[in-house]
């Protein structure tokens, strides 16, 4: 197995890198928050992980290790695939997937695209408790939190607002003021959107 790579970058693409390491080239795919971090410079290292199937290895590679981690988890759940978790963790930041895991959302999961509702429940049954105790984050009270941003969300889907635009501005204010009703958050959104 091939634990990591220490080479100079010599292609740089939002889904894969090129490292040359002694005078061989690497293609390794990455996630969109690895390629956020990339340095500037040519030398890099990463965390891979090498998934060998019958008609393919595939190398992945990471800036952080936590992000290594939580990718072989999101593959050890049945019905998610490499692609997939890498979707995944290109949609969302490995915090926001930790959290939504550990807080049971479901609707965060689903809106990573590949992503139905019985394989965003089955990611978050098979998970929460690993992500619990690998992250040391708190369980959080699920029910008013996300019932009050989900019909939030509904609501403004039903006023002809885009879902991804009305998650973000829904998103914004519940941070801001976690405990407004859902009156609240569609008021604000509307003022936002």
């Amino acid at each position: 197995m091939i634990a990591h790579l220490q080479g100079r970058m010599v292609e740089k693409l939002p889904t894969e890198v090129v490292i040359d390491c002694n005078g061989v080239g690497y293609q390794v795919n990455i996630s969109l928050h690895t390629y956020s971090l990339l340095p500037q410079s040519e030398n890099v290292k990463l965390f891979t992980h090498l998934l060998i199937k019958e008609d393919a290895h595939t190398l992945f590679g990471f800036m952080e290790k936590s992000e290594k981690e939580l990718f072989k988890l999101l593959i050890s759940v049945s019905g998610v695939g490499a692609g997939t978790a890498r979707t995944m963790l290109s949609s969302l930041n490995p915090k926001q997937v930790i959290n939504a895991v550990g807080s049971g959302d479901v609707a965060t999961i689903q809106s990573v695209k590949g992503i139905g509702a019985k394989t965003a429940q089955r990611v978050i049954l098979d998970l929460k408790d690993k992500v619990l105790k690998l992250y040391d984050i708190e369980e959080v009270s699920v029910s008013d939190y996300n019932t009050n941003k989900d019909e939030a969300l509904s609501a403004l889907e039903v006023l002809g607002f885009n879902k991804k635009l009305a998650e973000k501005a829904i998103d914004k204010i519940v941070k801001e003021t976690p405990d407004a009703n859902v009156e609240t958050i569609i008021k604000q959104a509307l003022k936002n959107l």
